[in-house]
């Protein structure tokens, strides 16, 4: 079991960025791959991001591409989601989340994905 703490939420304007960070605990973290989430207010949750154990990977929501980029950092046991140009449709609860993974596979579900966070609120005013 991997434990997840996330950082770096906030209430921005239109056009602004932020970086959200994953800080993880427990299992060795490399050994998994990372994924970004996101639930808005009566929505479901949806899939933002993923990163694969190596970093040489990853996937992104057509929502999000161009704008976001994830990253991970094996060595601080941490994952990044730097988001720029922000849009208030991006405001939602930021979750991240583990999966047991190896090699190039990217998990896109949130089934696939064994551990997750306690989130953390992104809020995009226009």
């Amino acid at each position: 079991q991997v434990q997840l703490v996330e950082s770096g939420g906030g209430l921005v304007q239109a056009g602004d960025s932020l970086r959200l960070s994953c800080a993880a605990s427990g299992r060795t973290f490399s050994r998994y791959a990372m994924g970004w989430f996101r639930q808005a207010p009566g929505k479901e949750r949806e899939f933002v991001a993923a990163i694969s154990w190596s970093g040489g990977y990853t996937n992104y929501a057509d929502s999000v591409k161009g704008r976001f980029t994830i990253s991970r950092d094996n060595a601080k046991n941490t994952a990044y989601l730097q988001m720029n140009s922000l849009k208030p449709e991006d405001t939602a609860g930021y979750y991240c989340a583990a999966a047991a993974s190896s090699g190039s596979y990217v998990p896109l579900f949130g089934y696939e994905y064994g551990d997750w966070g306690q989130g953390t609120q992104v809020t995009v005013s226009s």
